[in-house]
């Protein structure tokens, strides 16, 4: 069975990634299955350039195809912040009630039809020859003025969506896992690893 490590330790995340990749028939592990390797800081200026360079790292250290996601919110009326800063918004250490309550300060007293946002998603896959791919997914939505919801986590309890009138944090998982901008963005990059040329037993 062919194999790429996905650049975390998420468990989550991997098992959401194995889902949806499945019928290709990889098999998908995590950097919890490399212990020895460390942990590759986020220092890229884009969402792309992180999952690059951790996606980069993996393989050269592997010999193996890499795999690895970054993913932020843009609002529009903060000229596309928090965007790459994302998960450290209100400074270190990160925490998603600090974020959330730095965005809504921010945006208090912001009309409804100028909180547009989107949650982005790119994902990188590296070859060990240095193939490089990258996928993006997005979903559109708006910022509310106060936290709805338990499930989820990040931003998803102000992140609204008029289609279905709720927030990530309100909608079951299965409907959120399969329109989120991350399972957009595997979307794209099922079809990219369906037509990769690099094989490895």
């Amino acid at each position: 069975m062919l194999k790429i490590i996905l650049a975390s330790r998420n468990e989550g995340k991997l098992r959401e990634f194995q889902a949806l990749l499945a019928p290709l028939g990889w098999e998908i592990v995590s950097l919890a299955s490399y212990p020895h390797l460390p942990d590759i800081p986020e220092t890229g200026d884009s969402l792309a350039a992180n999952a690059l360079l951790k996606a980069r790292t993996v393989a050269r250290l592997t010999g193996l195809v890499a795999m690895a996601d970054d993913s932020g919110l843009e609002v529009d009326y903060l000229g596309g912040a928090p965007g790459v800063r994302s998960a450290r918004f209100a400074g270190e250490p990160s925490s998603d009630a600090a974020n959330i309550a730095l965005l809504l300060q921010l945006l208090k007293g912001v009309p409804w039809e100028q909180r547009r946002a989107r949650f982005r998603c790119v994902i990188a896959v590296v070859t060990p020859e240095g193939e490089e791919h990258l996928a993006e997914g997005a979903v559109e939505g708006y910022i509310l003025e106060q936290p709805r919801g338990e499930e989820g986590f990040g931003y998803d309890p102000v992140f609204y969506l008029p289609e279905y009138g709720k927030t990530f944090a309100e909608l079951p998982l299965e409907i959120k896992n399969r329109i989120s901008h991350r399972a957009r963005a595997l979307a794209s990059i099922k079809e990219i690893l369906s037509t990769l040329t690099y094989r490895r037993p």
